[in-house]
């Protein structure tokens, strides 16, 4: 049957008709509707009310333009570097996804001619040409040739499956949703062996592969920080408009109190419009309006941070997320382990070690053979028919091509030791492929009468009574005894062991070959997926952090466990090991009790990972992911943060949160570090802004009962949570991120971003500005102490006062430690920002004049003020003493 493909009209055509390959991205919000659903933020909420006060108390006379414009500016700072930074954050994955989609090609025929074309550039109705190796670029069905398909990426079945085309005469009559029909393939799939036409059917969204695409792209639940966040917001929002009330009615009981009632309507209407002011200026200095921009800066700042490790953070949450991990679902292949199986050890009939690779990651510092060394030409013939010529694999130019896992595994040794190159593939008479039900492949010698035979050694085994020695020569098979522990112990290792022997050849009845009835051994082959040396100790650390990591993977139990206790996963009696028969037969319940204890997940399925991480949410875990294909991606979606691998899927990567480049653990683990190094960030920030607000709040609150109805305007409080919050945002955002991090517990989902020790430190340290701040106010012996001054010029003191001892609580906020400069050296941008909020403090004060209420303060007044700000540190030094 002679394939032509189609012509260029009905390309277009086809295009018009079924549409294109390309897959739907559900477009991030634009920038405009991000700006507008930050208006939500209770804390924005808060200061919108404040707006609207504002400007109904300007055109009433009782506030100036810029006090309403200051409220305006700060809502829209805040709310816009977050939308600005999570924006930017989108875009850049979208282009990384684009550019990838871009080296997509595929090999298709039209007009007779094979071309190569972008992957979406595929229509229905286009014959694709496939080779061993190549990528499924769309759904449809094989018209020429077999193959053989690995279709994990859909499945998590690692069972390669035949496809072939309906046999002519034959209508094509399958449910095409059916990944084991023999005729229907997938995208997304990989071909193992074999070449073949495909005639693409769906395409695009329509593909299986499309639909589970778009069904990863689905919201998911708050992270733990938006939890964490919203539930300040609310008591914050509480805090400022209890306090609001509160000074209104504190200055109209005062006013009943002192007799000193107002004389007509007017003056009434005043004295409720001053208290309004000052209500509102409670509810500004309640808000941390520098909290949406600290945790936007932060998390722009350590994505950039963690790209350079590899780590790309694709929804900006995710890193804060991973931090606060209580359990950590990890795959093996290529993150415990290389993701690349490798010949180990080669051992002849009876068990005696031939060869074995130095680097085999089992502590074996010597080879018993290098090379070949001591092996006749007689037995590495043997060798050479059993391994190389029966194996899906080649190799040519130093590359090994098509094969599955394992015989790209051998072929790639076979070059590697210079042998590849012997092979005659022109001696196969006929070949039997590997099938995971015989576990075993075959092949036909030309000439001689002679199959040999590669496969489970449980199934060989049985059919064996001879085996060879290195030199060829022909001996009785020892009891199967110690072949026996000689396999024990492999196992031991985590060797997957393959038996090579050869028989005379036999068929069925099919004419099909077949396992010979007498076979005689040649010899034993372990092979591995050698351990990631840096996997152990970040795996070590995690442990540490007090994360549970489980180890989720296709393998067999014995290999899985294997494999765990070399990683350090398995370590004490009581910890569990299920496979995923063991937990079909547990109902929820039991499977939530045993969920503590569980550290391998052995031949498990796609379903089983929802399951699990459905379980461990409803035992309120922070709960992390990794998966890298189509099957994995509901998982990834549904965890609180999913770890996409870098060589992994689009629809893999589309559903994590985080995408691992280089596909290591120990990048994993530096995620969680980042993770946690901003948690911490945004505690100390929130330590040093709340410091800031009760004291705010108290001024405002005491200041009226004592006598002045304004301490701190509006517009002074705006510029202090605004100009010097913004510095400090920045400055604690480039706090370091400490290995000591990873020695703490996981915060709990819903345990309170403030802590009592922090409230503690925030009362302390607001007491003691409010005391010094209201002295220098009300204080007779002060007043003496300054001269004969105003009114304003105490209120400047009292701004400039305040405005210092913020700054240096700041050393206070950013460690635990009595010695305020520890670790001071790895964040100079700490000092450098310290250093530009008392420039910024001395201008506002010298300059601000009129719009700030304030005038200039003589030396001797700024260094009074200053020795009384400063005295915040030892403050807070004896406080951390005594706790």
């Amino acid at each position: 049957m002679e394939l032509r493909g189609l012509t260029e009209a009905e390309v277009i055509e086809s295009r018009a008709r079924h549409g294109n390959n390309s897959l739907t991205q559900i477009m991030p919000e634009p920038l405009w509707k991000k700006v507008l659903h930050g208006f939500r933020d209770p804390m924005i909420m808060i200061l919108l009310a404040a707006l609207v006060i504002q400007a109904v108390l300007y055109f009433l006379g009782q506030a100036e333009w810029y006090e309403a414009a200051g409220v305006l500016i700060a809502i829209l700072l805040a709310n816009g570097v977050a939308a600005i930074s999570e924006s930017q954050q989108e875009g850049k994955a979208l282009s990384l996804r684009e550019e990838e989609a871009a080296k997509d090609v595929t090999k298709v025929l039209r007009e007779g001619v094979l071309q190569e074309i972008p992957v979406n550039d595929v229509v229905a109705g286009d014959i694709v040409f496939l080779q061993a190796g190549d990528r499924i670029p769309a759904d449809g069905e094989l018209v020429k040739g077999r193959a053989k398909l690995d279709q994990s990426v859909l499945n998590g079945e690692t069972e390669e499956i035949t496809k072939k085309p309906v046999p002519e005469g034959e209508a094509a009559s399958y449910d095409r949703l059916d990944l084991l029909n023999p005729h229907y393939v997938y995208r997304g799939t990989v071909v193992c062996s074999g070449e073949t036409y495909l005639a693409i059917k769906v395409v695009g969204d329509d593909t299986l592969f499309g639909q589970l695409a778009l069904e990863a792209q689905s919201n998911t639940r708050k992270t733990p920080l938006q939890v964490k966040l919203g539930r300040l917001a609310h008591q914050i929002s509480t805090f400022g408009y209890v306090g609001a009330v509160a000074i209104v009615l504190g200055i109209l009981l005062k006013t009943f109190v002192t007799g000193q009632l107002p004389e007509g309507l007017f003056q009434w209407i005043r004295l409720i419009m001053d208290a309004v002011t000052v209500a509102v200026t409670v509810i500004v200095c309640a808000v941390p309006e520098g909290l949406p921009m600290l945790t936007s800066m932060l998390l722009s700042a350590q994505s950039l941070k963690m790209e350079k490790d590899n780590v790309l953070v694709k929804k900006i949450n995710g890193m804060e997320t991973s931090g606060s991990l209580s359990i950590l679902f990890s795959d093996k292949t290529g993150t415990i382990t290389e993701g690349k199986l490798s010949v180990a050890e080669l051992a002849s009939g009876d068990g005696s070690v031939l060869y074995r690779a130095c680097d085999d990651g089992d502590g074996h510092e010597e080879c018993a053979v290098r090379d070949f060394q001591g092996i006749s030409k007689e037995y590495l013939h043997h060798l050479l028919l059993g391994l190389g010529l029966n194996n899906s694999a080649s190799a040519s130019g130093g590359k090994v091509i098509g094969g599955n896992s394992t015989d790209r595994a051998i072929m790639g040794f076979l070059a590697e030791k210079g042998l590849a190159g012997q092979i005659d593939k022109h001696l196969a008479a006929d070949c039997r492929y590997f099938n995971s039900h015989d576990k075993y492949a075959a092949v036909e010698i030309k000439g001689t009468g002679l199959t040999y035979v590669k496969g489970a050694p449980e199934v060989l085994m049985s059919c064996c009574h001879s085996y060879y020695d290195a030199n060829g020569n022909l001996h009785p098979l020892p009891t199967l005894n110690k072949l026996q522990v000689y396999a024990n112990e492999q196992a031991k290792r985590s060797m997957r062991l393959l038996a090579v022997a050869a028989g005379r050849t036999r068929r069925n009845e099919a004419g099909e070959l077949v396992m010979p009835e007498e076979l005689v051994l040649v010899g034993l082959i372990s092979i591995r997926d050698n351990l990631r040396q840096e996997a152990v100790a970040a795996i070590e650390e995690v442990q540490k952090a007090g994360i549970q990591v489980v180890m989720v993977t296709g393998d067999k139990r014995e290999t899985a466990m294997a494999i765990a206790r070399e990683a350090g996963l398995l370590k004490d009696e009581g910890e569990l090991v299920l496979t995923s028969s063991d937990m079909n037969c547990l109902t929820d319940d039991e499977l939530k009790e045993r969920l503590p204890r569980l550290r391998v997940v052995a031949r498990a399925l796609p379903t089983d990972k929802s399951r699990l991480v459905r379980l461990a949410q409803e035992l309120d875990y922070v709960v992390g992911m990794t998966g890298d294909g189509v099957n994995d991606s509901p998982a990834l979606k549904k965890a609180d943060v999913g770890f996409a691998m870098g060589s992994g899927t689009e629809v893999a990567k589309e559903a994590g949160d985080i995408t691992i480049l280089d596909d290591r653990f120990s990048s994993i683990e530096k995620a969680i570090l980042y993770g946690r190094s901003m948690f911490k960030s945004i505690r100390k920030f929130l330590i040093f802004q709340l410091t800031v607000n009760v004291a705010a709040v108290l001024i405002c609150f005491i200041g009226p009962l004592l006598g002045e109805n304004v301490v701190l305007t509006v517009i002074q409080l705006l510029l202090v949570n605004l100009a010097m919050d913004t510095l400090a945002a920045i400055a604690f955002g480039g706090e370091p991120a400490l290995k000591e991090y990873m020695q703490e517990a996981p915060v709990p989902r819903r345990e309170s971003i403030v802590t009592r020790k922090m409230l503690g430190q925030v009362m302390v340290c607001s007491l003691y500005i409010t005391a010094i701040c209201l002295g220098i106010l009300f204080l007779p012996s002060v007043h003496q102490f300054f001269g004969d001054v105003d009114i304003t010029y105490m209120k400047s003191a009292v701004f400039a006062t305040f405005m210092m001892a913020i700054a240096f609580n700041g050393f206070n906020a950013r460690t635990e430690s009595v010695n305020v400069l520890q670790h001071i050296g790895k964040n100079k941008t700490f000092l450098l920002v310290t250093l530009l909020i008392f420039a910024g403090q001395f201008l506002f004060v010298e300059l601000g004049g009129e719009v700030l209420s304030v005038e200039p303060l003589t030396v001797k007044t700024w260094l009074c003020c200053g020795v009384l700000a400063a005295l915040v540190i030892p403050v807070d030094m004896v406080r951390k003493l005594l706790s």
